[in-house]
This record gives structure tokens, C-alpha cells and sequence, in this order.
């Protein structure tokens, strides 16, 4: 049933109202219906009624006269007396009319029979017209049927009687059809302009804060619509701005922290060179360069949504050489079947950096890494192996959460403080990717970043 529900604000007020005209109609239909019966009670059904029983009476004290003239005569609507029913089987019988002719005899203390009754529709080339007046004519044709009605008087024969009967309920039913879609017309066709124009003022707004970009923030939305969308739109604009102004100040903050940190750790690099015990010196110096690592990795983290680097076409094939030839230059066991020449449009040193990310985690916990570019009509792959102990199924997805550090697997000998993942998954996420972790069958972590092709 909801899938039938347009989502659409402009398709909803159009339903809302499409609906409403619809009941409005079919109640005035119900409304008319009854007066039009009402009408036909009135004006048809009880004066043929009463004749009926008026000619009872007299036929029972004996004052009855069969008027004169032949079956063609029945437009007319005298009442005759026939010996049997001259009403053919197969037209549409009227119940109320015969209940309405029983209830009365009843009242009337007439013994009463059979009560037979058909309706016959009237053609507009009915010889009869051609014997009847003018406006006789015209209301007969105009009633479309005629009733004809069969009372059995017991012992006396069949009061029988013809009159016109007019066809309210099919003309009043293609009226109110042509109403309806007038209506339709009328009504639905302002509304969905209407909803259009205010529903695009929203789409704009819908658009702007799905693209909002903390390092692009644009220019403002144009203020347009009804008063309560103007102000919706006028409230999002301050906020964006408040948004933005906060962002500014976060980076100019994170400046300065990483200024005020990094000039005490470079005097502290400077001071431990005068340390005499050499394993001293070596242990400071490592704990000096593993907090500007991590002081690196906390910033990078902090300000990804708004890089100074613009996104640029890249060769990622020779961006991954590039990593990998880094980590031979130190003696680190890791291997990279080149792949083809891709080229992907992202941000290249973000990325450099979530790939070094990986090949680090794959060197320290594994020994070594494997790397594999792959690459379909839609993503391109860059999978990162290793030989390690891999990660137990359950906490595949809680490593990606900043500081966090798997034991025994992941022990605090081999550095870092847990926001490698957490950064790379940031990156490649905002490239519109994503990481997966896997463990492999024959031992080992798989790490593939899936990147969209574009």
C-alpha cells in the first residue's frame, strides 16, 4: 500500500485533494441520489399507488369502467382490466413499487394477488410519440423508460397501467462522472503547479545540505516560497555560516596546538643528544618520534573534512609504487604486482597516506605485505595481505575505532596508538569508498580499499 503513496510533497497534497473531491462527490452523489428518489416517490410511485388502489375500490363496488381503445393506449396511463397478465417476462421488476402497491391494498382492506411490475426502456422512435402532443412527447422521451404495472384482483381479472418512469440514477451518474473530472481538472491541475513551486524551494534546500561541503560551503540558498519554507531555508543558511565559522575556528586551534606541541618535542629531540647512555637515548628518541606520529595522525583525523589538498586525476598504479618503494628503502619485505595504469580523481597525499597506513600495519604485525591494484567497470580495489595472526571475527569492525589496540595480536611493542585504521578508513570514505577487513584462509589479514570509478 505504500509503494501506491507518491512521496513526493507535490504528489501528496495532490493525492490529499484528489481524495477529498472524491468523497466530496460521492456524497453529493448520495445526497442527489436520495432527493432524486425522493422525487420519483412523489411525483410517480404514489400517484400510480393510488390509482391503482383508487381502481380496486371501485372495481370491488362495481363502479370500475374499462376505458376504451386498444393496448396503445397504454402511454397514456389509464388502468385496465385484463384477464391475465399482459406484462412480458424479463424486464427489471421494481420492488419497492410492488410493496408499496401491497401495503397499501393491505391498508385498504383490498384483497389483492399477484403483483407484477417491469420496467421497458422508451426509444426516441417510438411510433406512439407521433400520436401524442408535443410536450407529452418530450417528457416521455426525456423519463427514458416506462413502468408498467399488474395487479391480480382476485376473481376480477388484472388491473394493469403504464407510466412513464424516469431513469434518474444512470444520467445522474455520467452527470456527476463529468462533474468530477471537471473538477479534476479545475482544482488539481493549480494544486500541482502550486505544490510544484513549493516544493522546489525544498528540493533546492534538500540538495544543498546532501552536497553541504565543510570545505566548499558555497554560496547561500536563495530564499524563496511560502513564509514557513523561507524561514526553513533562512535558518539553515545561519547555520551553515555557524557550521563553517566553527570549523574555521577548530583549524586555526588545532594550528596552534600543533605549533605549541611541536616546538617542546623538537627541544626535547635537541636536549636527549646530550644523554650519555646511548640505550637511554635511543628509547627517548623513539618515544619522542612516536608522539609526533601520533600528534600527525590526531590532526590529519581532525581536519579531513576540510584538506587544503584539492582532488587532482592520479595514477594510482604509480601513487602505490611510489608507497611501497618507500618501505623498500628501509628493508621492509613488502611486494606489489603492479597492476594497470588507473587513473582515479581523488586527493593523492590522503590517499598515499591510507595506503602507507596499511602496508605499516601489514609490516608490523605481519612481517611483510602483499599489494594488488584490481580494477572493474565499477571499483577499483587495492587489497593489502599479510602473513600475521590476523584478527578475530568479532573484532573486524571494532578496529576501526580511533585508539583502539587488539591483545595479544596487536601488543603495545609494535607502536601506534590505534588510529591508523581510524584515519585510513576517513580517507577512503571521503574519496567515496570504504575499507574491508578480512581474514584469509590460508592465515593471515586481507585489507581491500574500494574506490568508485568516476
Amino acid at each position: 500500500m505504500r509503494r501506491l503513496v507518491p512521496r513526493s510533497l507535490t504528489g501528496q497534497i495532490a493525492l490529499l485533494v484528489a481524495v477529498a473531491l472524491f468523497v466530496a462527490q460521492a456524497i453529493n452523489f448520495a445526497l442527489l441520489l436520495r432527493e432524486r428518489r425522493a422525487y420519483r416517490f412523489s411525483q410517480v410511485t404514489a400517484p400510480a399507488i393510488t390509482r391503482v388502489v383508487d381502481a380496486a375500490e371501485r372495481l370491488r363496488d362495481g363502479r370500475f369502467r374499462d376505458p376504451p381503445g386498444d393496448g396503445r393506449e397504454r402511454a397514456r396511463g389509464r388502468l385496465r382490466l385484463r384477464p391475465a397478465n399482459p406484462i412480458e417476462p424479463g424486464l427489471e421488476p421494481r420492488l419497492d413499487v410492488e410493496e408499496g402497491i401491497r401495503q397499501a391494498m393491505r391498508e385498504a382492506n383490498l384483497p389483492v394477488g399477484r403483483i407484477v411490475t417491469g420496467l421497458r426502456p422508451i426509444s426516441a422512435t417510438d411510433p406512439r410519440f407521433a400520436r401524442m402532443n408535443a410536450l407529452r412527447a418530450e417528457r416521455m422521451k426525456r423519463m427514458g423508460a416506462e413502468l408498467s404495472v399488474a395487479v391480480e384482483i382476485p376473481g376480477k381479472g388484472w388491473l394493469t397501467m403504464t407510466t412513464g418512469w424516469p431513469r434518474t440514477e444512470r444520467s445522474l451518474i455520467w452527470q456527476l462522472i463529468a462533474q468530477t473530472l471537471i473538477l479534476y481538472a479545475v482544482v488539481l491541475i493549480p494544486v500541482l503547479w502550486i505544490g510544484h513551486r513549493v516544493a522546489r524551494p525544498l528540493r533546492k534546500l534538500a540538495a544543498a545540505a546532501r552536497d553541504f561541503n565543510p570545505a566548499d560551503p558555497g554560496e547561500p540558498v536563495e530564499e524563496r516560497g511560502p513564509g514557513d519554507v523561507r524561514a526553513v531555508i533562512a535558518a539553515y543558511n545561519t547555520l551553515s555560516r555557524r557550521v563553517t565559522a566553527m570549523l574555521d575556528e577548530k583549524d586555526q586551534m588545532l594550528g596552534a596546538i600543533g605549533h605549541d606541541l611541536r616546538t617542546p618535542l623538537a627541544a626535547l629531540r635537541v636536549r636527549i643528544e646530550s644523554v650519555e647512555d646511548d640505550e637511554d637515548r635511543e628509547r627517548m628518541a623513539d618515544t619522542i618520534d612516536e608522539m609526533n606520529r601520533t600528534l600527525e595522525d590526531i590532526l590529519s583525523l581532525a581536519r579531513l573534512g576540510r584538506p587544503s589538498e584539492p582532488p587532482t586525476e592520479t595514477d594510482l598504479s604509480a601513487l602505490i609504487d611510489a608507497v611501497v618503494d618507500d618501505f623498500r628503502d628501509l628493508g621492509h619485505p613488502v611486494e606489489y604486482r603492479d597492476g594497470q595504469r588507473l587513473i582515479v580523481h581523488l586527493r593523492p597525499a590522503l590517499m598515499r597516506r591510507a595506503v602507507r597506513n596499511l602496508i605499516e600495519n601489514a609490516v608490523k604485525y605481519g612481517g611483510g605485505g602483499e599489494v594488488l591494484l584490481s580494477s572493474d567497470k565499477h571499483a577499483v580495489r587495492i587489497e593489502v595481505a599479510d602473513r600475521g595472526p590476523g584478527i578475530p571475527p568479532d573484532q573486524l569492525a571494532a578496529v576501526f575505532d580511533p585508539f583502539t589496540r587488539l591483545d595479544p595480536s596487536r601488543n603495545r611493542t609494535t607502536g601506534g596508538v590505534g588510529l591508523g585504521l581510524t584515519l585510513a578508513r576517513a580517507i577512503v570514505r571521503e574519496a567515496g569508498g570504504d575499507i574491508a577487513l578480512a581474514n584469509r584462509e590460508d592465515g593471515g589479514l586481507s585489507a581491500t580499499i574500494t574506490l568508485p570509478r568516476r
